[in-house]
């Protein structure tokens, strides 16, 4: 029984991301937009922190695991999809807002981050299958969030606090205001993604792995 059960699941995993693979464009857009309001609705789970701007929310878990489950260049489709339409309006930004002021206010470099960490994600993920275990899962998604969305983010609130509000700043406060108060979070975030992306995705190829030939 246990190993029928193992059976289907390894059927399971191979047969949802081969079928996300063949989708039509129009299908693939739906799912990007469906991903996209979840990271929405994440956004509302949020902490603010007296001395920052910058609230701890639960887009970072979105963004990463969006690039697992949409693949190498529909995960990043789908946080383009949540900033653009935030952008034009619709209410998903943190607080139940939106507006161009998100984008261009102190947090608008990680929603930047959101859209490179998950084409990253989303491109080892479709392929390379080695990627797919726990460790290298792990190491990528930690390389995801802490460059390619705190990078972007650092230098877009630095440049907001001295030039827009107007306060002469230095590194350090930067990364104590936007850096410092979100390590441990995030690392607990991205052990939980690398372990919903090991559980949930086949170990073996279902489209065109550039290492499916050394399994």
């Amino acid at each position: 029984m246990a190993v029928n059960t193992l059976d289907r699941l390894r059927i399971a995993r191979y047969s949802t991301f081969q079928w996300r693979c063949e989708l039509s464009i129009v299908k693939k857009l739906a799912l990007a937009l469906g991903v996209a309001a979840v990271t929405g609705l994440m956004a509302q789970a949020r902490v603010y922190l007296p001395w920052t701007p910058v609230p701890i929310t639960g887009q970072t878990y979105a963004a990463l695991l969006a690039g697992v489950l949409l693949g190498q260049w529909w995960g990043g489709v789908s946080m383009a999809i949540y900033a653009v339409l935030g952008v034009a309006g619709i209410p998903w930004f943190n607080g139940w807002s939106g507006g161009i002021s998100h984008l261009a206010g102190p947090t608008g470099g990680y929603i930047i981050g959101f859209i490179l960490a998950a084409f990253l994600v989303g491109h080892f993920t479709d392929r390379y299958i080695k990627a797919r275990k726990f460790p290298r899962m792990l190491g990528l998604m930690l390389i995801a969030n802490f460059i390619l969305i705190y990078v972007p983010g650092l230098v877009q609130l630095y440049l907001w606090l001295n030039l827009v509000k107007g306060d002469s700043v230095g590194i350090y406060q930067v990364l104590t205001m936007g850096f410092f108060p979100f390590i441990a979070g995030d690392i607990i975030k991205a052990t939980a993604v690398a372990a919903t992306a090991w559980a949930v995705t086949p170990k073996q190829g279902y489209g065109n792995e550039m290492d499916s030939n050394t399994e």
